[in-house]
C-alpha cells in the first residue's frame, strides 16, 4: 500500500509543479491577495470628499467647518452656494456628501437655542453613509460642546467650575487602536485557504477523467483509498504551506499580533483544511468537466464567505440565515483564526469551534468519498 500511495503522491508533485508558472500560481497569488485584500477590507472611511454649503459665512460657521478641513476623515473639495451644483457632484460621484451651513447659524448658538445644520449624503452605500453621518456627528457635537464651554466661561467663569461632567474613559480589549485591519487580515487568511484548496481540489478528480486517465489509473493495482489519498495529500501539504505564507505576512506585514498559541492555530488550520479538502474532492466528483468544476466552486465560495461572519456579524443576520451558517465551516474557522490571533484564546475557549470542525470534517469526507465509490462505479 505504500509504495503505491508514494507513487500516486510522486504523481501528483510532478503534475503541480512540473512548470514554472504552476508553482507561481500556487504561492504568489496568496501572498498578493493577502496585501491587496488587507488594504481594501477595511470599514474605516477617510478623506471623504464632501462639500460646503456656507450661507452665513461668519467666524463662527467657519470656525465651524474648520473641524472638517481639519479632520482625516474628510476632504473639503468644493465650496458653493448653489444646491443644484452640489446635486451635480454628488450625482457624479465627485463628493459624497455636503455640509449646509443656514443663515442665523451663529445668532441662534448665542442665543442659547438649536442652530441646524442640514447634511446632504449619498446613501446609495448605505454602510458608508452611515459611518460618514456618525464622523459629521462626532465634528459637530465636539464643535457645540467647546462652543458652550467657551460661552460659559465669557459669562459665568465660576458656573463652568460648577457643571457636572461625565468622561468616557475607553478600555478597548484585544485592539486597543481599533485598527479594522486587525479584524480583517485574520478572516482574509481564511478566505484565501478557502479559494486555493476548494479550486485546487475540485479539478483534481474531473482533470484525469476529462483527460482520460481516471480509467488507466484505476487498472491498475491502486485502491481507490490509495488514489483519494493520493489526491488529497498534496494539496492538504501545499494549504499548510500556504497558511503559513500567508499567515506571516500577515503578521510581520500588517503587525497583526499573534498571540495565542501556535499550536492552537495548527490544530485550527489542520481541521479546516480537511473540510475544505473534502468540499472541492466532493465538487470534483460531481462535475463531468472543469469548466463545472469552476462553477460550483464558485456556488460555494460566495455563500461560504458572506455566511462566514467575515465583514458582517452573523447575529445581524434573519434567524434562518443564522441556522444556515452551522453548516459553514468557514465561519468557526475565522473564530479560531480572531480567537488566536487577537484575543490570545486557547483550547480551553475555541473547543467547540474545533469540535463542529471535526464533526464538518468527518461529514463532508464520508459523503465526498461514498460519492467517488459511487462515480467510479
Amino acid at each position: 500500500m505504500w509504495l503505491r500511495l508514494r507513487e500516486m503522491l510522486v504523481k501528483e508533485f510532478i503534475q503541480v509543479f512540473r512548470d514554472k508558472r504552476t508553482r507561481f500560481l500556487l504561492f504568489g497569488p496568496p501572498i498578493i491577495q493577502m496585501v491587496i485584500f488587507g488594504y481594501a477590507a477595511t470599514l474605516e472611511i477617510q478623506h471623504m470628499p464632501i462639500a460646503i454649503l456656507d450661507y452665513e459665512n461668519s467666524q463662527v460657521s467657519r470656525d465651524f467647518i474648520s473641524r472638517f478641513e481639519g479632520s482625516r476623515y474628510f476632504d473639503v473639495r468644493k465650496r458653493t452656494l448653489d444646491r443644484d451644483e452640489v446635486r451635480r457632484l454628488i450625482d457624479r460621484g465627485d463628493v459624497a456628501l455636503a455640509v449646509q451651513v443656514n443663515a442665523g447659524f451663529s445668532e441662534l448658538l448665542r442665543k442659547g437655542q438649536t442652530a441646524p445644520v442640514q447634511v446632504v449624503l449619498d446613501a446609495s452605500n448605505s454602510n458608508t453613509a452611515l459611518v460618514s453621518l456618525g464622523y459629521v456627528n462626532q465634528v459637530a457635537s465636539k464643535f457645540a460642546q467647546d462652543y458652550q464651554v467657551e460661552m460659559i466661561n465669557r459669562t459665568a467663569p465660576s458656573l463652568l467650575r460648577q457643571m457636572p461632567s461625565i468622561v468616557l474613559e475607553r478600555q478597548p480589549w484585544f485592539n486597543p487602536d481599533l485598527r479594522s485591519q486587525w479584524f480583517f487580515v485574520p478572516g482574509v487568511i481564511g478566505n484565501i485557504v478557502t479559494l486555493v484548496i476548494v479550486l485546487l481540489t475540485a479539478f483534481a478528480v474531473v482533470r484525469e477523467r476529462e483527460i482520460g486517465t481516471l480509467e488507466q489509473i484505476m487498472v491498475t493495482p491502486i485502491r481507490q483509498v490509495e488514489f483519494i489519498l493520493g489526491k488529497t495529500i498534496p494539496f492538504f501539504l501545499i494549504g499548510l504551506l500556504d497558511s503559513v505564507l500567508i499567515t506571516t505576512v500577515g503578521t510581520l506585514w500588517f503587525q497583526v499580533p499573534l498571540r495565542g498559541s501556535v499550536l492552537v492555530l495548527a490544530a485550527g488550520t489542520v481541521l479546516y483544511l480537511f473540510c475544505v479538502l473534502g468540499i472541492g474532492l466532493l465538487i470534483s466528483t460531481l462535475s463531468e468537466t472543469q469548466q463545472q468544476a469552476m462553477v460550483s466552486a464558485f456556488f460555494f465560495l460566495m455563500p461560504a464567505i458572506i455566511f462566514s461572519g467575515f465583514a458582517s456579524p452573523i447575529s445581524s443576520m434573519p434567524t434562518v440565515l443564522q441556522w444556515i451558517t452551522l453548516a459553514d465551516p468557514l465561519r468557526y474557522f475565522i473564530v479560531i483564526l480572531r480567537g488566536v490571533f487577537l484575543k490570545g484564546v486557547g483550547f480551553d475557549v475555541l473547543w467547540p469551534q474545533m469540535a463542529s470542525l471535526a464533526f464538518l470534517a468527518i461529514l463532508i469526507l464520508t459523503a465526498s468519498v461514498l460519492r467517488f465509490h459511487k462515480s467510479l462505479d
